[in-house]
């Protein structure tokens, strides 16, 4: 057989067996009720795997921009940025940005995945070292590979370690460091100050990704350096406009001769469609929207803080989470699967995240909390999952309550 189709073959072959078990969950319409809610295979379901921190999907004020952007502008543009495709909107967003983020400038790509994969292989080349976090996201490699730099993975959030890969740097070499703030699967975060030291120390450029921390860290949810109180600590700035943000589309935020650099050679930029209005007036609209309701920011901290503390005090593992991405490790892809049909068929619409996205025994059902989640929500969450776990042996015993939980580790099934 060809290459190429035994490859098809094979990945078909896993779908249709996942099918006939149950056990495929992915690409599922669905249809929203309300913030918490939504109807799936014929039924409503609490859903715990959004990624509207906020729970702004629906906010009237986000709908009316986006509204009164296609009667304005309609919903297209006239062709690529550079050339006749930019709108006073994006330049509108782009000064919301930067003055959110606090950076000089900012620039706005068609996604968060783009947006890596150009910022990374325009800025460092042949010659240069880019590093990069080992649980980095797939954008963040994928743009170190295309770079062409000489690429190095350091060990996840070691200091030790990057200052040790930093210093085998050839001299002279152009330096990037570049992290998630929030990691997607384990939901920690990255020790910004020391990296921020290391970067200072030996002459690298700091980039962080802030798709998980954007409306989710710091008092009133400007990202990580609120959240460590260390302003303009970080160089290039990135995030996405489709997740806190109800919208599309990604941002590179920095000083200005940085972001004119990539508008003028980052080929994703220069060769990309521009966003359309409707989505450039949602995006900027959602920031006014965070800084006029910090109350969501409140809440979202709350409902993190009950549901995790929830799942540890029932005996669930959930690693170093913090933060709205809360990982609940199950061992075994097949006990991973069982545990996601059995929360599914009880209506909590959670997803399940196996091997090779995560490392062999550490595969996981990746929940996620909203602002839009009740008390109510959160608990019946948790007695739907406690359920599962039981059944499916991820939760063995059931500790004495939740300093039990904490000071005894889950062991996750090998």
């Amino acid at each position: 057989m060809n290459p190429i189709a035994d490859k098809i073959a094979k990945l078909k072959a896993r779908i249709e067996w996942g099918r006939e078990m149950g056990f495929y969950f992915y690409l599922q319409p669905v249809k929203d009720i309300d913030g918490a809610r939504i109807l799936a295979r014929g039924r409503e379901m609490l859903l715990f795997a959004s990624y509207s921190y906020l729970g702004l999907i629906g906010h009237p004020k986000i709908d009316a921009a986006a509204k009164a952007a296609i009667d304005g502008y309609g919903t297209g543009t006239h062709g690529v940025r550079i050339l006749a495709g930019s709108l006073a909107l994006h330049r509108e967003l782009e000064e919301k940005i930067a003055s959110f983020t606090g950076a000089e400038d900012s620039i706005v790509f068609s996604s968060g995945y783009v947006t890596n994969l150009a910022t990374v292989s325009t800025l460092v080349g042949r010659g240069d070292v880019v590093i990069s976090d080992k649980l980095n996201h797939a954008s963040i490699v994928d743009g170190c590979i295309l770079s062409r730099a000489h690429f190095v993975r350091c060990k996840h959030n070691d200091m030790a370690d990057l200052d040790r890969c930093l210093s085998e740097a050839a001299p002279g070499a152009g330096k990037l460091v570049v992290a998630d703030a929030v990691f997607s699967m384990d939901g920690d975060i990255i020790d910004l100050p020391e990296m921020r030291r290391l970067c200072t120390k030996h002459g690298a450029l700091l980039m962080v990704d802030e798709a998980h921390s954007l409306g989710v860290l710091g008092k009133t949810g400007h990202g990580i350096e609120e959240h460590f109180g260390m302003p303009g600590a970080i160089d290039i700035k990135m995030g996405t406009l489709s997740k806190t943000i109800p919208s599309v589309g990604g941002y590179i935020a920095a000083d200005r001769d940085t972001v004119m650099y990539l508008k003028h050679s980052a080929r994703a930029f220069v060769f990309s469609a521009a966003l359309p209005p409707a989505q450039v007036a949602a995006a900027k609209a959602s920031l006014e929207v965070i800084e006029e309701e910090p109350w969501r920011i409140e809440k979202l901290r709350r409902n993190v803080r009950l549901f995790i503390d929830g799942l540890k005090a029932r005996g669930f593992d959930t690693l170093q989470s913090e933060t709205a991405i809360v990982p609940i490790i199950c061992g075994k892809d097949e006990r991973t699967l069982m545990m996601t049909k059995l929360a599914q068929e009880r209506g909590l619409f959670v997803l399940p995240v196996l091997s090779p996205a995560v490392p062999p025994g550490t595969s996981r059902i990746r929940a996620a909390v909203t602002a839009a989640h009740t008390e109510e929500d959160i608990d019946q969450a948790l007695d739907i999952l406690e359920q599962a776990g039981r059944m499916v042996r991820v939760i063995r015993r059931k500790p004495k309550g939740a300093a039990a939980a904490s000071c005894v580790p889950h062991r996750t099934i090998a």
